[in-house]
């Protein structure tokens, strides 16, 4: 099989949507249980931290699909060039807004950080306690992400050369069900005592929410979608036609996730909440990229942009909330009004563009300089 020479992404334009989705209801989420917020947020926005889950199923799917199209292809995979490529479109923007977070504390919108070392080696997310490092706290998500970067390229090279490609399903069923055992020991060990206390919620968070080994379903949803697209071509081909299907499948699967969720902290979603918020996520990339999904021809350029400027978004977006309401636009109107949060979301657009047209864009194309 011929791996195509034109990008990856190209025919993808429903995974714009999709992260444009993401970002969408993460940021609503994050104003909702973090800012002052109007009323009406609190009955559209409290699922909305299934953005990050959405997240990783369509990081594990691109990653995975371009290292799987080079061993397909019989083409060597280039570590160099893998991790060159990451630092250059992760690195940069994280620096410049890590270094808002520790040089100037007025923009933070909670005062107590995580030692600079957990973020320098994207380990924040283990021990992560709320209560005394909730500043930037969001940067959880991307150390599970780096800590795949990290990991991911070097299982696949050596599967690849000790001839285990073919059963590397075991693996990622291995690490699927290990998930649950993962999960169900933390519960019993670190949360489930604490249950009626005051720590209950931080313990929840610091061994159920944040650790990479209770939310690796995402990425190996994406993963799973990625080893189909790339090695059963035959299967890829009939499953086409149901991406429409297969998108309201994984509709009808979150709201499954949703009821399951509605106990918020409780031992039923430790276990499979996030699993079925996964699958979902799962299946809403799955068909997507069908052709014969409405999402697969959907073209627009608001959703492009909002893509392109999701990562921005996701970094700078608290800093952006708490100046609008404690600094630029108190004046006039309230925190909790309409008026702010419409306000709110202007001056993260216009803060993502900045970091994206300063920071971004320019090294992006100094990476062509190091990767060919």
């Amino acid at each position: 099989m011929q791996v195509q020479n034109k990008p990856l992404t190209e025919n993808y334009v429903g995974l714009d949507f999709l992260r444009a989705l993401a970002i969408f209801v993460v940021y609503f989420y994050h104003n909702l249980v973090l800012f002052p917020h109007p009323e009406w947020l609190a009955s559209v926005a409290k699922f909305g931290w299934v953005g990050v889950d959405l997240f990783f199923a369509l990081s594990g799917f691109l990653i995975a699909s371009q290292l799987f199209a080079k061993v397909v292809a019989g083409q060597k995979i280039s570590l160099r060039d893998f991790f060159i490529k990451r630092f250059f479109r992760i690195m940069p923007v994280f620096f410049v807004v890590l270094g808002l977070y520790f040089i100037f504390p007025v923009l933070r919108e909670n005062p107590s950080l995580a030692p600079l070392w957990k973020f320098l080696t994207f380990t924040q997310n283990l021990g992560l306690d709320r209560t005394t490092q909730s500043g930037f706290s969001h940067a959880w998500s991307l150390c599970v992400e780096e800590q795949f970067y990290l990991l991911f390229p070097l299982l696949l090279i050596t599967t690849v050369k000790l001839n285990l490609l073919k059963k590397s399903y075991l693996l990622v069923l291995a690490l699927f069900v290990s998930g649950f055992f993962a999960r169900y020991y933390a519960w019993d060990t670190w949360v489930l005592p604490f249950m009626g206390t005051d720590v209950f919620s931080t313990h929840w968070y610091e061994w159920i929410y944040y650790p990479t080994y209770a939310r690796l379903d995402g990425l190996l949803a994406g993963i799973s979608i990625a080893a189909l697209y790339q090695f059963k071509p035959h299967l890829k081909s009939r499953i086409q036609i149901y991406g429409n299907s297969i998108l309201l499948l994984g509709l009808v699967v979150l709201s499954l996730a949703y009821r399951v969720c509605l106990e918020d902290k409780s031992f039923t979603m430790a276990l499979f909440g996030f699993p079925l918020v996964d699958l979902g996520c799962g299946l809403l990339v799955l068909g997507a990229v069908c052709k014969e999904s409405f999402l697969y021809r959907f073209k627009s350029y608001l959703f492009s942009k909002l893509a392109a400027l999701s990562y921005a978004i996701y970094l700078i977006h608290k800093i952006a909330l708490h100046v609008s309401q404690e600094y630029l636009f108190i004046s006039f109107t309230s925190r909790d009004s309409n008026l702010m949060m419409f306000l709110a979301v202007l001056t993260t657009l216009l803060a993502s563009l900045l970091l994206n047209s300063l920071i971004e864009k320019p090294f992006m194309t100094l990476r062509r300089k190091f990767v060919v």
